[in-house]
């Protein structure tokens, strides 16, 4: 597997990812994202994992707030160690000491079973409830040591 910043030629690896897994994002509109992910690439916020030149993972995140905004790792990929090994790419970019947040579902949520796991074996702790998109959400937080 190769992780690397994405480039603008990963667009379309990224949106088939994205539709397989959109049903675990609420709110998300797919015109709006594109041109984030646009965006997220040109500022260099955007990773991606590939394996054998596909594209089986990604991560955006702001430079800016130090927010870890989505990751997404392809259903035939996950419990590999692709998703961790794509938070600790990111969390190269910043000195030590950042603190770094992530949203994802409440606990009493199933769908968030996975994503929970993931963010506390690394080291997030749970923060504070939020609603995102209407929909009941939680803050963890991370400080990069």
């Amino acid at each position: 597997m190769k992780i690397g910043l994405a480039q603008s030629n990963d667009i379309d690896g990224w949106i088939k990812l994205l539709e397989l897994v959109k049903d675990n994002f609420p709110g998300l509109d797919m015109d709006e994202y594109k041109k984030g992910l646009s965006i997220r690439i040109l500022e260099q916020g955007a990773l991606v994992a590939k394996e054998n030149g596909v594209l089986i993972g990604a991560l955006l995140f702001s430079r800016e707030s130090k927010e870890l905004e989505f990751l997404a790792v392809h259903p035939q990929y996950r419990r590999l160690g692709t998703a961790t090994a794509l938070i600790r790419y990111m969390f190269a970019f910043f000195p030590k000491g950042s603190c770094f947040t992530v949203i994802t579902y409440r606990e009493d949520d199933p769908k968030g079973k996975a994503a929970r796991e993931l963010y506390k074996r690394i080291g997030f702790t749970p923060g504070e409830l939020i609603m995102v998109f209407d929909y009941p959400c939680k803050k963890f937080i991370y400080t990069n040591e």
